[in-house]
């Protein structure tokens, strides 16, 4: 998402806050939302993936769920 989207966004919430939104701008808004959550996600996945989570003895506690990912991927020799 590029920096001119996230200004609309912004701009469409002010807008939204101090004098309210025409329909159209509503659509818009949902839309550039909808686009800026997915690249966040799209960012945030590699990032969680690749977490290996182990307690105070140092045992290996990550998600079943999040191991099948990682040996997928051939993550942490998994």
């Amino acid at each position: 998402m590029n920096d001119e989207k996230i200004a609309r966004i912004n701009e469409l919430a002010k807008k939204a806050k101090n004098e309210g939104l025409t329909e159209e701008e509503r659509h818009e808004q949902h839309k550039l939302r909808r686009e800026y959550v997915e690249a966040v996600k799209k960012q945030l996945r590699p990032h969680v993936e690749g977490i290996k989570v182990v307690n105070e003895q140092g045992e290996d506690i990550t998600p079943d769920k999040l191991k099948k990912i990682q040996k997928e991927k051939g993550l942490h020799g998994r």
